[in-house]
Order: structure tokens, then sequence, then C-alpha cells
């Protein structure tokens, strides 16, 4: 066995991720997605070059904690407060109507025999955890799409972008009480507790260590080089914590981290710090792992008819729990339209989510084939429908107020 192989698989993963990343762009898609596809070829899928091994794993779950910590270092708590009643319900809809279109979609399924490794509660959780994946909003490629079509300071893309990033906080809570339960030796009763007080535990440890950083920053102006790194400790260890001694997964305490530090004054510069190592490194390596982990199994029809049904309704859930909750607020039924469909995005967040659960034994075989297809499908369609959307309401605003120009 070549004990140095591991250099050539990072040297292929990185190459083929930045090739298919950059292709993927040019055709105005994520590069996400480019990546994901590039995991699918050079693993065991298709060329079989490079196989899952626990060094590759370990970077993806080193990837993966950056981005979630970059993920809440990108969140602004003031413009959260601010976005009010609207951005919220529009975000839980959002949540609550995928994740029970996902059960029911999965249960279907299940009770006509196409999934059946499991039974009971872990069943149960599975066909949860379907409907979880589809809670996931994808807040770095509907920021791409609305800036490209200029509409990401309007106020549908402030609102898209508002109840995006609420989005993905209610689906980490979720994905926080899902996982509490997957250990059968574990007492219900003793994984709320330790939910409840992983919750004190945060805004204790949140307070406590804002205050701290804010004072050590102000102290180091000359080491700038110590805001990343005390950072990185500090989210390295609040995963540690998170997983290790409540029960939760490591990347809820990766986000949190970020959340607590995304108020300080400094936090551009560590962002800008630790985008160069995790994006041009650690990033490419988790979505490429994803992509390398899946191994095709004979798929039947069964399999892709559930595909595609769990697509469109991955899809038409977003559309109408964002849109229904915008509508509640008076938003225009074309404005109502808008937000639905720029929260139909899943990719990164659905991956990381999906991720886990291949942690977990929750998704494998032919439900996880399922499940990319379902990203992917939702990642690709999700930004012609937002660009046709907003295309269409300016040129029916044209057409109207050319109307109006001809009666006069």
């Amino acid at each position: 066995m070549d004990s140095y192989k591991f250099i050539l698989d990072i040297a292929l993963i990185l190459f083929s991720t930045k090739f298919l990343g950059i292709a993927t762009k040019k055709i105005k898609m994520p590069q996400v997605l480019g990546a994901l596809i590039a995991g699918i070829i050079i693993g065991p899928c298709i060329l079989n070059l490079v196989q899952e091994t626990e060094f590759i794993s370990q970077l993806a779950d080193i990837g993966v904690i950056l981005l979630m910590f970059y993920a809440g270092l990108e969140n602004d708590l003031n413009k959260l407060k601010k976005a009010g009643k609207a951005s919220f319900w529009i975000a839980l809809l959002g949540v609550i109507i995928p994740l029970i279109g996902g059960y029911i979609v999965t249960s279907t399924f299940y009770k006509i025999g196409v999934f059946s490794m499991y039974e009971g509660e872990i069943a149960f959780l599975q066909k949860v955890f379907v409907g979880v994946i589809l809670t996931a909003t994808s807040v770095s490629i509907t920021v791409e799409t609305l800036k490209e079509i200029g509409k990401l300071s309007s106020d549908v893309g402030n609102t898209i972008l508002a109840a995006a990033i609420i989005d993905d906080i209610l689906g980490i809570l979720a994905l926080t009480a899902i996982t509490s339960f997957t250990d059968n030796n574990v007492n219900v009763g003793i994984v709320v507790v330790k939910i409840l007080g992983y919750f004190v535990f945060i805004f204790m440890i949140g307070i406590l260590c804002h205050k701290s950083f804010k004072f050590w920053f102000g102290k180091n102006e000359d080491n700038k080089r110590r805001y990343t790194i005390g950072s990185l400790v500090f989210c390295l260890l609040m995963s540690y914590i998170t997983e290790k001694v409540f029960g939760v997964a490591y990347i809820t305490g990766a986000f949190v981290s970020g959340v607590i530090l995304s108020s300080l004054d400094k936090k551009q510069f560590i962002a800008e710090k630790l985008d160069v190592v995790s994006y041009a490194f650690l990033s490419p390596v988790f979505f490429a792992s994803i992509g390398i982990k899946l191994v095709i199994p004979a798929i039947n029809m069964s399999i892709i008819v559930f595909s595609i049904i769990l697509s469109i309704v991955a899809i038409a859930t977003k559309i109408i729990g964002a849109g229904v909750g915008a509508k509640i607020f008076n938003y225009s039924n074309k404005q109502s339209a808008q937000i639905g469909i720029g929260m139909v995005c899943r990719g990164e967040v659905a991956l990381i989510i999906a991720n886990k659960g291949v942690d977990l034994g929750l998704i494998a075989g032919n439900l996880f084939i399922a499940i990319l297809i379902v990203i992917i499908a939702t990642t690709v369609i999700s930004p012609i429908l937002l660009k046709v959307s907003f295309k269409e309401a300016e040129e029916s605003k044209f057409y109207s107020q050319d109307k109006v120009a001809y009666k006069n």
C-alpha cells in the first residue's frame, strides 16, 4: 500500500473541484455543484481514483466546521433583530412545510416497501431527517444570484436574505434535536435536559467570550494574526464540547461560535483570513468527499420516482411555505412567489446536514443517492427560477407603465 497516496488524493480533489467549479461558474451555476460532481467523478462511482479514507474524512470534518463557523460569522444579529416578524414567519413556515412534506413522501415510500432498512423509532427518525434536509436554504447561492440580477438590496432581496439566515438557524435547531435522539440508550428526558442545558451554556459562554474577545482584540491591535488563531481555537473547542458533552452535532457548535463573534468589529478580518484555508483547501475536500462517498447500488424505478417526487416536493413546499408567510405580511402575489423561490436552493447547507445523516447512519444507499439528486436539482433550478421571476416582474412593470403612458 502506498503510504503517500493521500498526497495524490488531495491533489486530485483540489484540481478536479477547482476545474469543475470554474466550469459550473461559466454556465452560471454554483461552484459547490462543480465540487460535488468532481467528487462523484473521481470517486468509486465512476473513475475510482480516490477512495474515502480516514484522513480525507477528518479533513472534510474540519472543512465543514470552518464552513459553519464562517456561516455563523457572516450573520448580523442587529440586522436579524430589524428583520422583524415577517422574515421570522417566512422562515418558520419555510421550515415547517418542507419538513412535513419530506416526512410524508418518505413515509409513503416506506409503506410501499422502497425503504425497509430500519424499523420502529429509527425508521421514524430517518423519515424526519429527510424532512430536516429539506428545511435547509443556501444563503450563499441565493445571495450570489440576487447580487447578479441586482436585487440584493431590494425589499424582497433583504427579506429573502434575513429569512434564509433565520431558516438556517431553525434548521440547525431541528438538526440538534434529531441528532440527540439517535442514541437508543439515551432517555428522552435526559436528551431534553441536555438540549436545554446546551442553550443555557451557549448563552452564558456567548456573553463571557464576546466580552473577553472584545477586550483581547483591543489589547492586540499590533498582532492581528492572533485574532484568527484565537477565533479558530474557540471554534474547534466549541465544536468538541457541543458534540462530546451535550451530544449535539459538532457543526452546531461551530455555527454558534461564529454567531458569538459576529458582532465584533474584527469579524471581517477573521473571515478574510479563514477564507484562504477554508475555501481554497478544506471546503473543496468536504464537498468532494460527499461525492466520493457515493457508491451507486442497483437503482430501480422506485428510487427514480422517489427522487423526482421528493425534488418536486422540495421545491413546492419552500415556495408555498415561504410564499404564504410573505403573503400574510401583505407582500404582493409576485413578491411572495419571488420570496418563496428565493428560499428553494438547498446547496451546501443541505449537503452538510445530509453528510451528518450519513455519519449517524440515518442516510445510506439509495436514499443517499435520492437526497443528492434533490440537492443538485434544487441548486440548479433555484437560480434559474429566481432570475425568471424577477425578469417577469420587471416586464410586467414595464408593460403596466406603457399602458398608463398610452392612456395619457
